[in-house]
């Protein structure tokens, strides 16, 4: 079936290193706003809805080696009690995260966050051209990144735009040394080509037999990828297939009792040896405890063995984060999306338009912003 989703699923490795190459283009732009704006003092909040509020989840761990006081903070709560969340006696940066840029609590924060923080600043990180954000990033105190045209996602489901939104914050943080970046890049890119290339197959053999459930797992950063992955199962399925994440330790503190006969578990490994010795104990236990549809591991760099665990599925990226840096948690995203796409298709929906009620939208509706 040819569809958006699809295409926009193959698309992010080209996407990836297009961005890279737009950000190196801007280096100087984005050095001068940062050097006006951040401080030590600054607070930094990343900001976005659903799947952009995600990206916040993911990278927030990995933006503290870099830049101090950054904290992820939906749109979704900061319109509702955005004085809990900012101090209008800082300095803020709200980077704001946006496939579309005309979502309302997107605008909404926007708005109230001026209102309430006297010396504030913007990153707009959004795809859509024509989007209110992008038509609207024109002042000082903003600095508006458009990515590549392609990566504003047609489909429902965000895909690409997720990714290179979530690589284009990362490589901000990086903006001074942008081009010893390059082989990073590519070796990310190359990782997300093998998942593609040899496991999409293997994905959706998983993906046509009848699970009812779904649970996705990460460490640390990798808990914003699962936090990412279990949605697009979620979404593309219409809601067919219920869907958990969680940390591996925390796993175990009461979540794992959804756990079943029908369920399938996705285990996104790091492959530092300290992490991986804490998610091997959790898929060991699962593993012994649990008769399930499938088990899957992800992992980069090199095959993981766990005594007496035979899952059904490993996938494995050639480079580790020695050879990805900290961009290397981007093809993980990529098991999520496929298993997303080819279990929409084994339940007959569209993956384009999955919802048969409409109960979800690619902008969302029906949100009123009130003063």
């Amino acid at each position: 079936m040819d569809t958006f989703t699809h295409k926009e699923i193959l698309q992010q490795p080209a996407a990836w290193r297009k961005e890279y190459q737009l950000l190196v283009e801007k280096k100087s732009e984005i050095q001068a706003f940062l050097a006006k704006y951040l401080t030590p003092e600054t607070d930094i909040v990343l900001t976005g809805a659903g799947t952009s509020a995600f990206i916040g989840d993911a990278i927030a761990p990995v933006l503290r080696g870099a830049w101090e006081n950054v904290r992820a903070v939906a749109t979704t709560d900061l319109v509702t009690n955005a004085e809990d969340y900012l101090d209008a006696n800082k300095p803020l940066l709200l980077i704001s995260f946006a496939r579309s840029g005309n979502s309302p609590e997107s605008v909404g924060a926007v708005n109230l966050a001026n209102r309430i923080c006297p010396n504030i600043a913007h990153i707009y990180i959004t795809c859509n051209k024509n989007g209110h954000l992008a038509q609207t990033g024109k002042a000082e105190n903003v600095l508006t990144l458009l990515l590549p045209d392609e990566t504003d996602d047609k489909s429902l489901a965000m895909t690409s735009s997720f990714s290179t939104m979530l690589l284009t914050c990362l490589m901000l943080s990086k903006i001074d040394t942008i081009e010893n970046e390059k082989e990073a890049v590519e070796h990310t890119a190359q990782n997300a080509q093998t998942v593609i290339d040899l496991y999409a197959a293997s994905l959706q053999e998983i993906a046509n037999r009848k699970f009812e459930r779904a649970v996705f797992l990460g460490s640390g950063p990798m808990k914003g990828i699962a936090e990412e992955c279990h949605l697009k199962l979620q979404e593309l399925t219409d809601g067919g297939v219920v869907c958990k994440f969680d940390s591996f330790l925390g796993f175990r503190h009461g979540p794992k009792a959804v756990v079943n006969e029908h369920s399938i578990v996705v285990y996104l490994m790091q492959d530092d040896e300290y992490v991986q010795q804490y998610e091997r104990d959790l898929v060991k236990q699962v593993s012994d405890n649990n008769r399930l549809v499938a088990q899957v591991i992800v992992i980069a760099g090199k095959r993981v063995v766990i005594a007496g665990v035979k899952e059904d599925l490993q996938v494995v990226m050639p480079f580790g984060s020695a050879e990805t840096s900290v961009y290397g948690i981007l093809p993980y995203v990529l098991v999520g999306q496929l298993l997303g796409y080819y279990t929409s298709l084994s339940h007959g929906l569209y993956p384009d338009t999955p919802s048969v009620s409409g109960n979800i939208h690619r902008v969302v509706e029906g949100v009123k912003i009130y003063e």
